[in-house]
């Protein structure tokens, strides 16, 4: 397995803190030359990478997980997130968060997905939301897997009539009348959500001027749902930001009325942040 020396290991955590967890496909190469390894080997090679971005207060066990798209070439990091003091369902799993930052940032196609810990059966049922689920591999310390050999007997979108898929891009034909940025309404255009039907988004604009962006993302057996404020937020430790300590200036939730759902588990996961987060709450009429 490649080996990657302190310095290397600084740079890319300084890289993916720029680029909230993306490896872009210049530097996959530039990584796979240097350390004489194929895809497979660096992503488990970045997995040790991948899990320093973890906040875990809870249960000081950090998982990291890497995302390949063959399309890109670009590779997609993902770590654990956990909040003090509420229910430990709104847990961000690893694989989650590698998905959520590969589908946010553009991903084609999710080839393969390298955790440095078997996934539990919360995130094989999210991962069976993807657009990909048949071919996608599964690369774990003790080998390559299929999602079909690890989730026998699946439950899956077209199991309820889904012919949808995440990471498939589509972009909802609404028209959003609110005071919210461009890049927003965007991100609710592309919310997943086959069964609420909530096109829902978060923004988070930090004092410094950086801004992270979370979209709602469904599932089939609909526990494994991430929330899009818990998407923003994976985003927000993606960049090495430790949510205790992050100043924000503002932060935003969009729904969509008469199924919106989302304000109570946004407003529980900000509680984790550093000082008072006002939520600015706004809901707009599908047409």
């Amino acid at each position: 397995m490649a080996l990657i020396d302190n310095k290397t290991e600084l740079f890319i955590i300084e890289s993916c803190k720029q680029t909230h967890g993306v490896v872009s496909a210049d530097l996959v190469n530039k990584l796979m030359s240097q350390l004489d390894c194929d895809i497979e080997s660096l992503q488990q090679a970045l997995l040790p990478i991948a899990a320093k971005f973890a906040q875990a207060p809870i249960s000081s066990f950090y998982v990291g997980a890497v995302i390949f798209d063959k399309q890109t070439g670009n590779m997609y990091l993902g770590a654990n997130l956990e909040f003090k003091r509420q229910a430990l369902s709104l847990v961000v799993h690893a694989e989650q968060a590698a998905i959520a930052n590969a589908w946010i940032n553009g991903a084609k196609e999710i080839t393969s997905i390298a955790i440095n810990a078997a996934p539990c059966g919360f995130c094989r049922q999210f991962m069976n939301e993807l657009s990909t689920a048949g071919t996608l591999d599964i690369i774990l310390p003790t080998g390559r897997y299929s999602l079909e050999e690890l989730l026998p007997c699946d439950f899956g979108p077209q199991d309820l009539g889904n012919q949808e898929a995440l990471m498939s891009q589509i972009k909802g034909d609404i028209d959003i009348d609110l005071p919210i940025s461009r890049e927003l309404k965007e991100q609710v255009k592309l919310a997943y959500v086959p069964y609420s039907h909530n096109m829902s988004a978060a923004e988070l604009v930090l004092t410094d001027g950086r801004v992270f962006y979370g979209r709602y993302a469904e599932n089939a057996a609909y526990s494994p749902s991430l929330s899009p404020m818990s998407s923003a937020l994976s985003q927000l430790a993606l960049a090495g930001e430790a949510l205790s300590e992050v100043e924000v200036e503002r932060i935003t939730l969009v729904e969509t009325k008469g199924v919106e759902n989302q304000k109570a588990v946004a407003e529980a996961v900000l509680s984790n942040l550093n000082g008072e987060s006002s939520l600015v709450h706004h809901v707009f009429e599908s047409k």
